[in-house]
């Protein structure tokens, strides 16, 4: 597994990561044995990122983690978790807490769930808009100075988000969205980040499956927060965008390889500052998803790529209105006119 640093201040840690999210929340049923043993399959082959979050599975995700890593496996991940999204009894999601003592209350509650010393990223899941990203950015740091956090991470945040709180502490990465159908990082985000020497973690980059290959509109229905909530899954916009995936299986084809290698492999030809997160919760998808590190895609596929599915291109929007209400990095403020 190739290995990548996060930023010119973060960790090396592996090309490719694994996110957890799904394997105890959102995306229907998980079978937690497969969950594991797609953690232990994952930790074999080199992968050392792994995400969470406080709030998958209220708490629940985080448990899976440090059973996952039981065993003296700990010392081979690198775990990044976020915090500050508050969740009702029903599994809603209400709106974000950042305020410093909220920030060291959760890490406090993380550190015991995982059964770890530290947490080696630690970031706010969104931007809390009642509390200045300084603030927060300073009660990580504070918790740097105690030896409970390694670095520090943000995620969907905007361009100018990014400056004020690098201007406080280095920041490792970026946590945001980016695959061949979300671009929008690439317009001012991205190039702030590489100006201050910040790595992306990118996450979606398989567009939560759309752009697997493994999609159909038959699936539409299932139980999920995907074809219940993401405009993108969704009516006529998953017709089209199924349209879109069907251009790649053409140059997926041609190439020996599947639609998900090259939708990873995209990404992470885009720059070696950039790290792809996959959320693969069993081992034969995890499989399929490392194969992408072997996927050299040249100049031609690359442009072949952009000519089938342009910027833009996609339909629907990648959250639904509320949630897209709550991303910094789809603020007005950063966006280029």
């Amino acid at each position: 597994m190739q290995q990548r640093q996060l930023g010119r201040t973060g960790p090396h840690v592996s090309a490719i990561g694994l996110g957890l999210m799904g394997m105890s929340d959102l995306y229907g049923p998980a079978d937690r044995g497969e969950s594991i043993a797609t953690i232990h399959a994952a930790l074999e082959a080199g992968v050392t990122l792994l995400d969470t979050g406080d709030f998958y599975g209220m708490g629940e995700n985080e448990m899976l983690l440090r059973e996952a890593l039981a065993g003296g496996r700990r010392e081979q991940a690198l775990i990044s978790v976020k915090f500050g999204a508050l969740r009702d009894p029903n599994g809603g999601w209400s709106v974000s807490d950042c305020r410093p003592v909220a920030v060291k209350n959760f890490a406090a509650y993380s550190l015991r769930r995982l059964g770890v010393e530290h947490i080696d990223i630690y970031r706010p899941a969104r931007l809390d808009p009642a509390v200045p990203i300084e603030d927060t950015v300073g009660a990580i740091a504070d918790l740097i100075k105690a030896g409970h956090v390694r670095h520090i991470g943000l995620s969907e945040v905007s361009a100018e988000t990014l400056r004020r709180a690098h201007a406080v502490h280095p920041i490792s990465d970026l946590q945001i969205e980016y695959s061949m159908i979300s671009r929008g990082v690439e317009s001012d985000i991205l190039p702030v980040a590489r100006e201050l020497g910040i790595g992306i973690t990118a996450y979606g980059v398989l567009s939560r499956g759309l752009i697997s290959g493994h999609w159909s509109a038959q699936r539409a229905g299932e139980a999920d927060f995907r074809g219940q909530a993401s405009p993108r899954f969704q009516g006529e916009n998953l017709a089209r965008n199924l349209a879109l995936v069907e251009r790649v299986r053409a140059i997926a084809d041609a190439l020996g390889v599947s639609v998900a290698q090259v939708a990873i492999a995209w990404v992470m030809a885009q720059g070696e500052d950039i790290v792809a997160l996959v959320g693969a919760r069993r081992r034969e998808r995890l499989r399929e998803a490392l194969g992408a590190s072997g996927v050299t895609l040249s100049a031609a596929d690359l442009a072949r790529l952009d000519e089938v599915i342009p910027p833009g291109a996609a339909a629907g929007a990648r959250y639904n209105e509320h949630a897209m209400a709550h991303l910094d990095s789809e603020s007005v403020a950063s966006r280029k006119p």
